[in-house]
């Protein structure tokens, strides 16, 4: 499995039944592949769009139905379509359960940087603000090194996106909690020795008395699925 898809499917192992989730643009968006087998989630899209369901097949794209990184979707059967004002209200109003939320940085006391790189061109700073501000729980999900780098530093050199940090970050090497502001190694990836994730990390890393590896969980076939009419939660 590429490095993609096990973050993508270890972050799917922090869903929960009737949850209200957002999934942010990149290795994110692949979580939805990943659903636990008998988990029904409501995956949210910022510019307007809670139900959202998988890549249309060939043929059958619709222009104005994609996500908030503008990438066609499809509607599963009961979503709901709505303005940015309702969909940032609910955003902002905490209502979200979890988002997963892409990186270019994470400090060692959990704070994200993920929204531009100076002297590079940033068509907007998008959601991610209101996210991290907002969501009740917010998970990064991105590589551990960018072209053999660090990408959890001690401070993060690229502009913050808030000052609310993230409650875990997983990695292709490991899943990383923040718990009284330190960064702390909560479990390895298979084939990952403790020494493996501290080499490839610029943060000091406690670690976790409760160490594990991660449990692979069945997922549910096709994954992105609305819970059934009369039964959300």
């Amino acid at each position: 499995m590429d490095a993609q898809s096990l973050i993508a499917r270890r972050i799917a192992q922090e869903l929960r039944d009737g949850m209200l989730v957002n999934l942010g643009i990149g290795i994110p968006t692949l979580v939805a592949n990943f659903v636990p087998k008998g988990i029904h989630v409501f995956f949210q899209s910022e510019n307007g769009l809670i139900g959202t369901g998988p890549v249309p097949e060939p043929g059958m794209v619709l222009p104005w139905l994609t996500d908030a990184g503008g990438k066609p979707v499809t509607a599963l059967p009961g979503a709901s379509a709505f303005d940015s004002a309702m969909s940032f209200g609910l955003i902002r109003g905490g209502h979200l359960d979890i988002t997963v939320l892409g990186g270019l940085q994470v400090d060692r006391r959990g704070l994200l940087a993920n929204w531009m790189v100076p002297g590079k061109m940033v068509p907007g700073m998008g959601g991610a603000m209101d996210l991290v501000a907002g969501a009740k729980r917010v998970i990064v999900a991105m590589q551990h090194t960018a072209k053999g780098r660090p990408k959890i530093v001690r401070e993060c050199a690229l502009p913050l996106t808030s000052n609310r940090p993230v409650d875990l970050v997983v990695t292709e090497l490991a899943v990383i909690g923040f718990p009284n502001g330190q960064a702390t190694l909560l479990e390895t990836q298979d084939g990952v020795s403790i020494e493996d994730v501290i080499a490839a990390t610029e943060a000091e890393l406690a670690i976790s008395p409760d160490l594990t590896k991660p449990a692979i969980v069945p997922i549910s076939p096709g994954a992105v699925s609305l819970p059934p009419v009369g039964e959300a939660k």
